[in-house]
Protein backbone atom coordinates (compact mmCIF):
# COMPACT_ATOMS: atom_id res chain seq x y z
CA UNK A 1 0.00 0.00 0.00
CA UNK A 2 1.23 3.45 -0.76
CA UNK A 3 1.86 5.68 1.95
CA UNK A 4 0.11 8.65 -0.23
CA UNK A 5 -3.66 7.95 -1.92
CA UNK A 6 -3.59 8.69 -4.85
CA UNK A 7 -6.18 8.07 -7.69
CA UNK A 8 -6.94 8.03 -11.58
CA UNK A 9 -9.01 9.94 -13.56
CA UNK A 10 -10.80 8.75 -16.22
CA UNK A 11 -11.52 11.74 -18.33
CA UNK A 12 -10.89 13.37 -21.47
CA UNK A 13 -7.04 14.82 -21.58
CA UNK A 14 -5.89 17.24 -23.91
CA UNK A 15 -2.54 17.41 -24.92
CA UNK A 16 -2.18 14.15 -22.57
CA UNK A 17 0.79 12.06 -21.59
CA UNK A 18 0.65 8.52 -20.69
CA UNK A 19 3.03 6.39 -18.76
CA UNK A 20 2.82 2.17 -20.52
CA UNK A 21 3.81 -0.84 -19.43
CA UNK A 22 3.10 -4.08 -21.15
CA UNK A 23 0.28 -2.17 -22.78
CA UNK A 24 -1.15 -1.20 -19.57
CA UNK A 25 -1.28 3.13 -19.28
CA UNK A 26 -0.60 3.45 -15.59
CA UNK A 27 -0.42 6.92 -15.22
CA UNK A 28 -2.55 9.79 -17.36
CA UNK A 29 -2.34 13.45 -17.09
CA UNK A 30 -1.79 16.85 -19.13
CA UNK A 31 1.16 17.56 -20.34
CA UNK A 32 0.85 20.97 -18.76
CA UNK A 33 0.52 19.69 -15.09
CA UNK A 34 3.52 17.08 -15.26
CA UNK A 35 7.20 18.17 -14.27
CA UNK A 36 10.38 17.30 -16.35
CA UNK A 37 13.74 17.43 -14.47
CA UNK A 38 16.37 15.43 -15.15
CA UNK A 39 15.34 13.64 -18.42
CA UNK A 40 12.03 12.42 -16.93
CA UNK A 41 8.64 13.15 -16.71
CA UNK A 42 6.98 13.31 -13.20
CA UNK A 43 3.33 12.51 -13.55
CA UNK A 44 1.14 14.10 -10.71
CA UNK A 45 -0.26 12.10 -7.80
CA UNK A 46 -3.75 11.79 -8.70
CA UNK A 47 -2.87 10.33 -12.03
CA UNK A 48 -1.13 7.40 -11.08
CA UNK A 49 -2.97 4.12 -11.11
CA UNK A 50 -2.02 2.90 -7.57
CA UNK A 51 -3.00 -0.44 -7.80
CA UNK A 52 -0.10 -1.12 -10.01
CA UNK A 53 2.04 0.33 -7.45
CA UNK A 54 4.13 -1.58 -4.49
CA UNK A 55 6.57 -0.05 -2.42
CA UNK A 56 10.13 -1.22 -2.58
CA UNK A 57 12.64 -1.59 0.24
CA UNK A 58 15.41 0.23 -2.26
CA UNK A 59 16.64 2.91 -0.58
CA UNK A 60 18.20 5.77 -2.67
CA UNK A 61 19.21 9.54 -1.65
CA UNK A 62 19.24 12.34 -4.11
CA UNK A 63 21.78 14.95 -3.34
CA UNK A 64 19.99 17.40 -3.96
CA UNK A 65 16.01 16.16 -4.18
CA UNK A 66 16.24 13.95 -1.17
CA UNK A 67 15.10 10.55 0.04
CA UNK A 68 14.12 8.39 -2.99
CA UNK A 69 10.48 5.95 -2.69
CA UNK A 70 10.96 3.44 -5.57
CA UNK A 71 8.21 1.08 -6.40
CA UNK A 72 7.78 -2.14 -8.17
CA UNK A 73 5.25 -2.18 -10.77
CA UNK A 74 2.55 -5.47 -10.99
CA UNK A 75 1.10 -5.67 -14.22
CA UNK A 76 -0.48 -8.73 -16.36
CA UNK A 77 0.90 -10.80 -13.70
CA UNK A 78 4.80 -9.07 -14.32
CA UNK A 79 6.64 -7.37 -11.44
CA UNK A 80 8.42 -4.39 -12.34
CA UNK A 81 11.02 -4.18 -9.57
CA UNK A 82 12.22 -0.41 -9.45
CA UNK A 83 9.83 1.18 -12.58
CA UNK A 84 8.57 3.55 -10.87
CA UNK A 85 10.04 6.41 -7.78
CA UNK A 86 8.88 9.73 -6.40
CA UNK A 87 10.56 11.79 -3.76
CA UNK A 88 8.35 12.46 -1.06
CA UNK A 89 9.84 14.94 1.05
CA UNK A 90 12.09 16.88 -0.44
CA UNK A 91 15.19 18.74 0.45
CA UNK A 92 15.66 22.45 1.00
CA UNK A 93 15.88 23.89 -2.49
CA UNK A 94 15.20 21.63 -4.15
CA UNK A 95 11.49 23.35 -5.03
CA UNK A 96 13.36 26.55 -6.28
CA UNK A 97 15.77 24.38 -8.60
CA UNK A 98 13.09 22.85 -10.17
CA UNK A 99 10.75 25.88 -10.04
CA UNK A 100 7.85 23.58 -8.79
CA UNK A 101 6.59 21.42 -5.79
CA UNK A 102 7.02 18.07 -7.37
CA UNK A 103 6.96 16.66 -4.06
CA UNK A 104 5.06 13.06 -4.78
CA UNK A 105 5.02 13.22 -8.24
CA UNK A 106 5.78 9.63 -9.75
CA UNK A 107 8.10 9.03 -12.64
CA UNK A 108 9.18 5.96 -14.74
CA UNK A 109 12.25 3.88 -16.27
CA UNK A 110 13.45 1.36 -17.91
CA UNK A 111 10.57 -0.61 -19.63
CA UNK A 112 8.02 1.78 -19.02
CA UNK A 113 7.39 4.42 -22.15
CA UNK A 114 6.16 7.72 -21.29
CA UNK A 115 4.29 9.07 -24.71
CA UNK A 116 1.37 11.32 -26.21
Amino acid sequence: MLPIHLAFSHSIYRDAMKAIIDGVVIAQANESDLVRIEGNWYFPPASVKAEYLTKSPTAYTCSWKGACQYYTLEVNGQSYQDRAFSYDDLIPGAVERVGTDFSRYVSFWKDVSVEE
